[in-house]
């Protein structure tokens, strides 16, 4: 199994919106996008979103994501309702996302019980590959590989929202991946070289590729 091609991993690409950093332990998760990917290709069709009633209300922020007022919020299931959902989604597989480990730090506070495979990080792999060059944000790598446009159509919405951004992330991992000298080719144990994230104490050791 550690010999089989990338292609063949349980791969989800994930996004989530969060309140802000400067929350600290108090931050609270807003929306959340997971999209499944089979041969290296994104299936929206069986993708999962939902947005997140915090319980609370939330301050706007110039960095809030747009759209997810307290209003909107206020009619959304809790982050326990959805919690198996994504427990389902997530759990085994290797959550693929830009900068991931952001995302993944918030997710595991929120809900410690999700136990993924390992985390794939686009941006890791953006920097070894494009090293040197600036900028290296979603939108603008996107933009690189005139993808923003696709994403767009098969997501609707906007960037900085969990489903867009996460459908991002998995098309522009096949995309980076075409850049890298062998990078088709690449083993489940390669692509995790590359591109791997530590998930923190329990790692990926403990658990297995598939």
């Amino acid at each position: 199994m550690h010999n089989q091609p990338w292609t063949a991993a349980h791969l989800v690409a994930f996004d989530l919106e969060g309140t802000g950093s400067q929350d600290r332990d108090d931050e609270a998760i807003l929306e959340v996008g997971a999209v499944p990917l089979r041969d290296g290709r994104t299936h929206l069709q069986d993708a999962y979103h939902s947005i997140v009633n915090p319980g609370r209300h939330i301050p706007r922020r110039p960095w809030s994501s747009p759209g997810l007022t307290n209003d909107v919020l206020a009619s959304a299931p809790s982050l326990e309702h959805i919690t198996p959902e994504l427990t389902a989604r997530l759990d085994g597989a290797y959550i693929v996302g830009h900068n991931v480990h952001v995302d993944w730090r918030l997710l595991s506070l929120r809900c410690p019980g999700i136990r993924p495979a390992g985390l794939i990080d686009t941006l890791k792999l953006a920097r070894r590959i494009h090293e040197g060059k600036q900028p290296r944000s979603l939108t603008a790598l996107l933009d690189r590989y005139q993808l923003t446009n696709e994403v767009t159509q098969l997501v609707g919405g906007q960037p900085h929202r969990a489903l867009w951004d996460a459908a991002g992330a998995g098309l522009l991992l096949g995309k980076l991946l075409g850049d890298l000298p062998g990078g088709g080719a690449l083993t489940v144990v390669e692509l995790r070289d590359v591109a791997g994230s530590s998930l923190g104490d329990g790692g990926e050791q403990s658990l297995p590729l598939f």
